[in-house]
């Protein structure tokens, strides 16, 4: 780049600016809420983690296969920036004996995950998620009770219509059976396929459940439905989860087609929509039940529920639907100081910081040019200085809204703006 040239962010990656911070801090201190509420406790893993272990869980997604920003230290091992939370938490389950405490273990996370992707609106390298985590119950309580916080938390922002699909894979036990018959249903259908279809047929048939490509829309319709092969244990799991919805009063829409495509998914999965849309770029939250994923990573067989939520989209969901965000001034009280009267207005300004949040315009311009600059700011008071208010150790203290002003000693103000 030539050094006339400015730097500017990496593509695909994006600044979340101070007026940004309002809605993404309501966001994430209803999640933090809503979490608390049923329970969980939080959790922070690092955003690195060794390249295994996300590739051993999910080699044949494209998070993985084709997003995962890999690399090597500077001692050759091979790590990887984290596509998404439950490896890495699954992992902290383990290391940090939280399988030995009282189960399941109930945790949160919010925090950044990478993916090299083609950016697009809503959709950026570096992206935010909450990520919702029972580990160590194999209970179907707790998809109920996950997919209730998702709900609840969208709710609570303020995007009450939303669309939730729901559907059951099954497990290890009934799983096997009904992917040979879904793949005998495919395989005189498998020139009419897209090329990925096609590959996946013998290796990952689930996913082709999951193909958006239109050549392959019109075979879904036709084939097996997992729900009417299910095992006795599955079928009675399954059946519990919609009681527990029903009872929740949680509407959701039964969705044959979708399904996870990586083996340690069983059971419960569930995606939540707008309620007027319904692509896979437009899901505000997604998850499911994930028993085999510890056994994956090489630990003991645990059982683990969850989702995952982007607050990219949730935020933008959140401002277009015009749900308002009172946000707080940067500084409640302006300290605005004639010129070489800085010590004096950080004396007073370290005052008022007792009960207010509190800045000073020091810039060398005129009383009107820095009014306007509180007015900008929003600031509630004013704190207007002068050489002789300074020696007499008083200041005119302004309302911005009422426009009432007073003179006010220094040791006062603490009380004056409380």
């Amino acid at each position: 780049m030539p050094r006339s040239e400015p730097i500017k962010a990496v593509r695909g990656v994006r600044d979340l600016l101070p007026r940004d911070r309002p809605l993404w801090r309501a966001a994430e201190l209803a999640a933090e809420d809503v979490a608390r509420r049923f329970g969980y406790e939080e959790i922070v893993t690092p955003l690195i983690e060794h390249a295994e272990l996300i590739e051993r869980v999910g080699e044949d997604t494209d998070a993985v296969a084709k997003e995962l920003y890999r690399f090597e230290d500077r001692g050759g091992r091979k790590l990887a920036l984290r596509p998404e939370a439950t490896a890495g938490v699954v992992r902290a389950y383990f290391e940090g004996h939280l399988n030995q405490e009282p189960q399941p273990a109930r945790l949160y996370l919010i925090g950044p995950m990478f993916r090299y992707n083609r950016p697009q609106k809503g959709r950026y390298r570096q992206f935010f998620q909450l990520d919702v985590e029972a580990i160590g119950s194999a209970s179907p309580a707790l998809d109920a009770e996950v997919i209730e916080i998702a709900v609840t938390w969208l709710h609570d922002l303020g995007l009450g219509e939303v669309r939730m699909d729901l559907n059951t894979i099954g497990d290890a036990k009934c799983r096997p059976a009904y992917l040979e018959l879904l793949r005998a249903y495919y395989r005189p259908l498998r020139d009419k396929l897209h090329g990925d279809c096609q590959r996946r047929l013998e290796t990952n048939p689930l996913l082709l459940l999951d193909c958006k490509v239109p050549q392959c829309q019109p075979f879904k319709a036709d084939a097996p439905r997992i729900t009417d092969h299910l095992c006795e244990e599955c079928a009675a799991a399954w059946a519990a989860v919609r009681r527990l919805l029903d009872a929740a009063g949680i509407e959701y829409h039964l969705d044959p087609y979708l399904v996870r495509g990586l083996d340690y998914y069983t059971r419960t999965v569930f995606e939540i929509y707008p309620a007027q849309t319904g692509g896979s770029q437009d899901a505000l939250a997604g998850g499911g039940r994930y028993d085999g994923l510890a056994e994956a990573e090489g630990w003991p067989a645990t059982p683990g529920v969850g989702f995952a939520s982007g607050l990219d989209r949730v935020t933008e969901m959140v401002k277009a639907v015009g749900v308002e965000i009172i946000a707080a001034p940067a500084a409640e009280v302006l300290v605005l100081p004639d010129a070489e009267l800085e010590i004096a207005a950080a004396e007073v300004a370290h005052i008022c910081r007792a009960v207010r949040s509190v800045a000073v315009d020091y810039e060398a311009k005129s009383l009107k040019a820095k009014m306007r600059s509180a007015n900008k700011l929003g600031a509630r008071w004013v704190v207007l200085l002068n050489a002789e208010d300074a020696q007499q150790r008083t200041v005119q203290l302004k309302e911005m809204a009422s426009g009432d002003q007073v003179a006010v000693p220094w040791d006062d103000l603490p009380a004056r703006l409380a």
